[in-house]
């Protein structure tokens, strides 16, 4: 049986029909679409088409997959009518922000920037003094605008393909 898609199409009103809360286990199929989405979709400006393939073939594209990460990483969804379009995946022991998807017909409307807010609000409450994230070159820009430092670049091997991203990170004051 293979996994529902997700229309590219949104309302023009989504906005306001955007709610975040903790993952569901009903929400792993989604996720795996978000993912593929936002790398295949979403960071063609940055990176080549055949990094785009290695990166998107490095996390299965399998509901029960993003399901059992639920279980590893505190999980928070954007929601809209009923449906993930944005997750971030949380290692409160380690203060690192894992993973961060949008559909990407839905960057630039804010929708990352507060699930990265919700992740720091739940990291300073588990008592982090700094959060971390490995960022990709499309996500790097808006972190260094919002305060985020910036400690290098790296790169990382996907499936043979090298891809480049920052390593950063914000203090939690």
């Amino acid at each position: 049986m293979s996994e529902p898609r997700m229309s590219q199409a949104m309302p023009v009103e989504r906005r306001s029909r955007i709610h975040y809360r903790e993952a569901l286990a009903k929400d792993g199929s989604d996720q795996a679409e978000v993912f593929y989405h936002a790398v295949m979709m979403g960071a063609s400006r940055h990176y080549s088409l055949a990094q785009r393939q290695a990166w998107a073939s490095a996390l299965p594209r399998d509901g029960s997959a993003w399901r059992a990460r639920q279980a590893l990483f505190t999980t928070l969804v954007a929601e809209c009518d009923g449906r993930c379009v944005g997750f971030v995946e949380l290692d409160p022991g380690r203060a690192r922000v894992e993973t961060l998807y949008v559909w990407p017909s839905l960057a630039g409307q804010g929708i990352g920037g507060r699930l990265l807010s919700l992740a720091e609000e739940r990291l300073r409450n588990a008592g982090a003094r700094r959060m971390i994230i490995e960022a990709s070159l499309m996500l790097a820009e808006p972190l260094l605008d919002a305060g985020w430092e910036s400690h290098g670049e790296e790169w990382v091997e996907r499936a043979g393909e090298l891809l480049p991203r920052l390593c950063m990170s914000k203090p939690l004051e």
